[in-house]
């Protein structure tokens, strides 16, 4: 997998009256940092799996980097995807050779029961999107990065914020940063509306979302925290934030206007939290994922004309 660099620009610094890091996983492997988390699971499964084929459920970030680890270990790879899915995350995933499987999840298709049925008919491993420890520990090698980096910039006390879904790559930096660099606190960031790591973090105990998993933040949007991923959450993260689609759209602009990248809505949120919710955050210095850059090109172009 790649080292993704740790960006900076003093036009976001002054905006966010801090300096400000960006950890641009848009540039891994299949445009996030799901790539890693699919390579750790492959990686760890017995050749006999690896035969049989694995299946994986995603709105499209999992779902590319499952594929291409599997094209990668030449192991066959079924996806479960929204119908709704942006079509360049669809379009991606069969060109990595896997068979796409198409469900209405604004009807209320259960992803999970599909996933279920198909590993049980087929004899295929389920890899989750971030309720595996497989998954968490590849997602854990973004934490390790993030500990050198910082190391060589000179920050040792910052706010890690995390694009948080259901918790996988904010589970698995957090315990990476507990053991590298303890001087950096992890907080997971959502869009409004969906924000259910923030709220389960606020009372103590899982608390889910409700109505179809349908936003503009597709790639973070998930009912409830994880059975895996929220223990270490609540051990390890300070509170949650939770920012507009304006300001993601903002954030968007800024990662391409100030560090020319390409960042999806999804993948936005924890920069956006970084440059907007200031009075929120307190540390010198603050670290944002950029945690995906698959975003449809229309939608992409709307939001740098300000639409």
């Amino acid at each position: 997998m790649r080292r993704t660099p740790l960006l900076s620009s003093p036009l976001l610094d002054e905006i966010a009256g801090r300096p400000v890091y960006v950890k641009a996983e848009c540039l891994q492997h299949t445009g996030s940092f799901k790539f890693r988390g699919a390579w750790s699971a492959l990686s760890s499964m017995t050749p006999k799996e690896r035969a049989a084929g694995v299946i994986a459920f995603s709105s499209g970030n999992h779902a590319q980097g499952v594929a291409y680890a599997a094209r990668l270990h030449n192991v066959p790879a079924v996806i479960i995807m929204p119908q709704d899915a942006p079509r360049v995350k669809i379009a991606t995933t069969r060109a990595l050779g896997a068979e796409v499987v198409l469900y209405n999840r604004a009807g209320g298709d259960d992803r999970e029961e599909i996933g279920a049925r198909l590993s049980a008919e087929r004899g295929l491993s389920l890899i989750r999107p971030f309720d595996d420890t497989r998954v968490i520990a590849g997602q854990g090698t973004c934490g390790l990065e993030i500990a050198e980096q910082a190391a060589e910039v000179g920050v040792t006390e910052a706010e890690m914020l995390v694009c948080c879904g259901g918790g996988g790559l904010t589970s698995g930096i957090a315990v990476a940063l507990e053991a590298e660099a303890p001087g950096i606190r992890v907080r997971p960031v959502e869009p409004e509306g969906f924000d259910d790591v923030a709220r389960s973090l606020a009372e103590g105990a899982r608390v889910a979302n409700h109505g179809p998993e349908v936003g503009l933040c597709d790639a973070i949007i998930t009912r409830m925290p994880g059975t895996l991923t929220f223990p270490i959450l609540q051990r390890l993260c300070g509170p949650g934030l939770v920012v507009s689609d304006a300001e993601t759209k903002a954030a968007m602009r800024a990662a391409y206007d100030r560090l020319r990248i390409v960042v999806e809505p999804g993948g936005a949120v924890a920069l956006a939290a970084a440059l907007y919710h200031g009075s929120e955050i307190d540390a010198p210095a603050v670290i944002a994922t950029v945690s995906g850059g698959n975003v449809d090109p229309a939608l992409f172009a709307a939001v740098l004309a300000g639409a």
